[in-house]
C-alpha cells in the first residue's frame, strides 16, 4: 500500500489560467446560480415539511416513483460544493443560505434522529421500507459529505451533530445484530461519506457501519431487497411494488459479494461509488481480497467498457454498462456523475499502489468526460455526455434530478486536491497546470510551486523551496499519453527511462531555489479503438496532451461535421488561439468532404463526390457552448 495521502484543496492554490478561470467561474457563477435553482424548483421549501404537502413538482410515473425522493441528495451537494468554495474565499451571503438550509434540516429532523423530508413530509409510515429504490442511505450519505465539508472549512459543528444524530439512528436499526436489519441502499454512497468521517473525527463506529455494508451487498440468501419487497406487498398489495423494472440485481452490484465481483455491470454511478469504498477500506483494513477486486474491476472498464473521453455507461435505460465494447457514440448515455465519479475512484486507487496509470485515468476523465458537464458561462449542464451530435442535444439550464450540477462544480471547487501527494519522506506530483503549496517533508516546510500553461503546453517548472536542506523523494508522473519526456534539476539531466510505474523518483538533499524542469512534448495523436468497438471501425480520434479533440459545426462550416474524412497520411498541426475561449489550442488539418449537393434521393448506386477541405477541432471539454450544430469525436479516415 502506497504510504502517500493527497493534500488537502484548501492547502494547494491555482495558479494556472485553466483551473483558476474554472474555479472562478465556480465560485461567481455555477454555486450562486444552482442555490437560486433549488429555491426555484421548491427543492428549499420542502426542506420546510410544509403541512399539508404541496402538489408534487415532478409527478409519480406509473410506477409510483417520483425523483423528489432524492431531493435531500442535492441540497447535500449543494452545501459541499458551497463549502469548497468558501474554502478558497469566504462569502457571509452564502454561509448564510447554508445555515439557513441547515435550520430547515435541524427542525425537520424526528426526535429518533431520523431526517428524510421526502418521508417525514409525505410517507412518514414508510420509513426504511424500500431501500433497494427509494435510496435513504444514498440521500444520508450526500448530506453527510456537505456537513464534512462545512465543519472543516468553518468549524460549525451543528449541522454535522444534525448528521451524527442521523447516523446514529441508522446504526441502531442496520447490522447483524439482535433486532436489526441487514439492508443496505440501492444505491452506494454513504460507504465513501462514512470513511470521510472516520477520518475527520477517529471515531471506529463510523468505519465499521462502512465495512458492515461493503461486507453485506449481495451476500444474503434470499436477498435483502426481495425480504423488503414481499413486505411491502403484503402490506400495500403487489401493484404497488413494480419499480424495480430490471431483472436481477447486477443493476445495484448487489447481484454477488463484492470481492467476489469480476466484470462492471449496472448502474455506472452506483458502481463508481461502491468502487472508491471498496479501495478505500482496502487501504485502511489493509484488505488484500478488497484490493484484489478493485484491480480486477478496474481493468474490466479500462479494457472493454470506457469511452476515449472517460465517459462511463452506453445506455440511457439503465444509466450505466452493458455488454464489452458497447460504446456507442451518438447515443452515448456517459453521465457527468459517472465520469466525477470514476475520478475518486482512480484517486483511491492512486494512494493504493502511486501507480501512474491511475492519475493517468484521473486526468482524462477531470479535463474531458467530467469537465464537459459544465458550461463555460457556469450555467449550464450536461447530464449526458455523447461523442458525436446531429446538433441537437443542448446544455440545460437545470434538470429533473440535478445530480450532475452539483457533482462538477464539487469537483471544480476541490480540484486542487489532485494534484500532489505527500509522505514523511517525499512528495509526488500528479497533475500539473500551475499550483502552489506548502507542505512539511523529512522533517522541514517546503514550498512547492509548480508553474505551467498546462495543459496547451508541456514545459513545466516546479520550485523547490525547502526552509532548511533536506534529502526527500520528488517524484513525477511521466503521463503515459507522452513520449520523450526530458528532466533536468538545476539544469542537469535526469534519466526518465528509470521511472517506474509512471513516476520518475529524484531523491537528493534539496535546497532553496532548486528548480525541476520537466518537459512533455505534446505532439497531436491518433487514437484508434478495439476492432470490437464496433461504432469507431474505419475512425479515428485526435487527442493532444491530456485532452481529447472533437469537430464542431462551428468550426467546420459548410454543413454536418460528419461529412469529413480526415486522410490517414494527413499531417495534425496545432494552432494556439487566442481569440477562442480566452485561449485554447486547436488542432487542424487537410481533409476531405463528401458533397450533399447532388443528393436528391434516399439511395443510388453511384457514390458521392468529395472535394477537400480543412478540418478544425477543439476540445471536447467544450463543445455546445456557442449555440447548436453537429459534432464528432470518432472522425471517418480516408485511407
Amino acid at each position: 500500500m502506497s504510504r502517500y495521502a493527497p493534500v488537502n484543496f484548501p492547502d494547494v492554490k491555482l495558479e494556472g489560467k485553466f483551473w483558476h478561470e474554472r474555479l472562478e467561474t465556480v465560485l461567481t457563477r455555477t454555486i450562486p446560480s444552482q442555490h437560486k435553482k433549488l429555491a426555484e424548483y421548491t427543492i428549499l421549501d420542502s426542506l420546510k415539511l410544509p403541512n399539508p404537502p404541496p402538489p408534487l413538482r415532478f409527478p409519480r410515473h406509473a410506477n409510483g416513483f417520483t425523483v423528489q425522493v432524492f431531493w435531500d441528495s442535492d441540497v447535500g451537494k449543494w452545501i459541499e460544493a458551497a463549502s469548497y468554495a468558501l474554502a478558497h474565499r469566504r462569502d457571509a451571503d452564502i454561509e448564510a443560505k447554508i445555515e439557513a438550509i441547515v435550520d430547515d434540516f435541524e427542525k425537520a429532523q424526528a426526535p429518533d434522529g431520523y431526517l428524510n423530508c421526502w418521508y417525514l413530509g409525505h410517507e412518514p409510515d414508510k420509513r426504511w421500507t424500500n431501500l433497494r429504490d427509494n435510496h435513504e442511505m444514498y440521500n444520508a450519505g450526500h448530506m453527510l459529505e456537505g456537513a464534512i465539508a462545512y465543519f472543516r472549512v468553518t468549524g460549525r459543528r451543528r449541522w454535522l451533530d444534525v448528521m451524527e444524530r442521523y447516523l446514529d439512528h441508522i446504526y441502531a436499526r442496520f447490522g447483524t445484530g439482535p433486532g436489526q436489519k441487514r439492508g443496505y441502499d440501492g444505491h452506494e454512497e454513504i460507504e465513501l461519506a462514512l470513511i470521510k468521517l472516520y477520518y475527520l473525527t477517529g471515531e471506529k463506529k463510523h468505519l465499521d457501519f462502512a465495512t458492515y455494508l461493503i461486507n453485506e451487498r449481495g451476500n444474503q440468501h434470499p436477498h435483502y431487497f426481495d425480504i423488503e419487497r414481499e413486505e411491502r406487498e403484503g402490506k400495500e398489495g403487489k401493484a404497488l411494488n413494480q419499480r424495480y423494472v430490471f431483472g436481477n440485481y447486477e443493476y445495484s452490484q448487489s447481484h454477488v459479494p463484492v470481492r467476489e465481483q469480476d466484470k462492471v455491470v449496472g448502474h455506472a454511478v452506483r458502481a463508481m461509488y461502491l468502487y472508491t469504498a471498496m479501495a478505500d477500506l482496502a487501504a485502511e483494513l489493509n484488505d488484500p481480497a478488497l484490493k484484489k477486486a478493485c484491480e480486477t474491476l478496474w481493468d474490466d472498464v479500462m479494457e472493454t467498457k470506457m469511452y476515449v473521453t472517460a465517459g462511463l455507461g452506453p445506455s440511457a435505460q439503465n444509466e450505466g454498462f452493458t455488454h464489452d465494447f458497447d460504446l456507442p457514440n451518438q447515443t452515448a448515455y456517459a453521465e457527468t456523475c459517472a465520469s466525477v465519479a470514476l475520478i475518486f475512484w482512480a484517486q483511491r486507487m492512486l494512494h493504493l499502489d502511486l501507480d501512474g496509470k491511475y492519475a493517468d485515468i484521473l486526468e482524462l476523465a477531470m479535463f474531458n468526460g467530467a469537465l464537459s458537464g459544465l458550461s463555460r458561462d457556469g450555467e449550464h449542464y450536461f447530464y449526458a455526455n455523447p461523442l458525436e451530435s446531429d446538433g441537437t442535444p443542448t446544455r440545460w439550464d437545470w434538470h429533473t434530478c440535478p445530480c450532475c450540477t452539483m457533482n462538477v462544480s464539487r469537483l471544480v471547487a476541490s480540484v486542487g486536491g489532485y494534484f500532489v501527494s505527500t509522505a514523511k519522506d517525499g512528495v509526488a506530483f500528479h497533475l500539473y497546470g500551475g499550483i502552489a503549496t506548502e507542505v512539511k517533508i523529512a522533517g522541514t516546510k517546503v514550498g512547492l510551486r509548480e508553474v505551467s500553461t498546462y495543459p496547451w503546453n508541456g514545459d513545466i517548472k516546479i520550485h523547490v523551496d525547502p526552509e532548511s536542506p533536506a534529502q526527500f523523494d520528488v517524484k513525477l508522473r511521466i503521463p503515459g499519453w507522452s513520449s520523450g519526456a526530458k528532466v533536468s534539476v538545476n539544469g542537469e539531466a535526469v534519466d526518465v527511462s528509470k521511472a517506474i510505474s509512471g513516476y520518475l523518483t529524484i531523491n537528493r538533499t534539496w535546497a532553496k531555489g532548486d528548480v525541476v524542469s520537466l518537459d512533455l512534448p505534446m505532439p497531436p495523436v491518433r487514437l484508434y479503438a478495439n476492432p470490437g468497438v464496433l461504432m469507431d471501425v474505419g475512425r479515428v480520434a485526435l487527442k493532444r496532451g491530456p485532452l481529447v479533440y472533437c469537430l464542431e459545426e462551428v468550426d467546420n462550416p459548410g454543413g454536418r461535421v460528419q461529412r469529413l474524412k480526415l486522410p490517414r497520411e494527413a499531417t495534425l498541426k496545432a494552432e494556439t488561439r487566442a481569440d477562442l475561449f480566452d485561449g485554447v489550442v486547436t488542432l487542424k488539418a487537410d481533409a476531405l468532404a463528401i458533397d450533399e449537393s447532388d443528393w436528391n434521393t434516399l439511395y443510388r448506386t453511384t457514390p458521392p463526390s468529395q472535394g477537400t477541405a480543412t478540418l478544425t477541432a477543439l476540445p471536447y471539454y467544450l463543445w455546445a457552448n456557442r449555440g447548436q450544430g453537429s459534432m464528432v469525436v470518432w472522425v471517418p479516415e480516408a485511407n
